[in-house]
């Protein structure tokens, strides 16, 4: 089991109920394949640096979690084919990665 970091970007014309909507979906994906989420953050709304589909701004949200690669194809799969997704960025995070994003979790609480 690897550890990842997930962040997407969704569309803002969405309402809140359609955003978390949506972030249950891929959760769901993520626990029905057999991933164990670890922590989750929404950013909210933020200012894009450039528009991206002829929108100045998008909805931002992190999960990261522990799962075997054949997920993280699976999600992205799934982030392609969602027409509400702007933009996503997932990585394989490695020992000094997952000790940083400790450390930040438990300095946030």
């Amino acid at each position: 089991m690897n550890h990842y970091e997930t962040v997407f970007i969704m569309t803002p014309v969405l309402s809140d109920d359609q955003m978390k909507e949506a972030v249950k979906k891929y959760q769901d994906l993520l626990k029905s394949n057999g991933a164990e989420i670890i922590h989750e953050e929404n950013w909210g709304l933020k200012k894009l640096a450039y528009p991206i589909q002829k929108k100045a701004s998008g909805f931002y949200y992190l999960m990261e979690f522990k799962a075997d690669g054949k997920v993280v194809d699976a999600l992205e799969t799934a982030y392609r084919r969602d027409e509400r997704m702007l933009r996503f960025l997932t990585v394989k995070l490695d020992k000094f990665a997952v000790a940083y994003s400790e450390k930040r979790r438990n300095k946030n609480k």
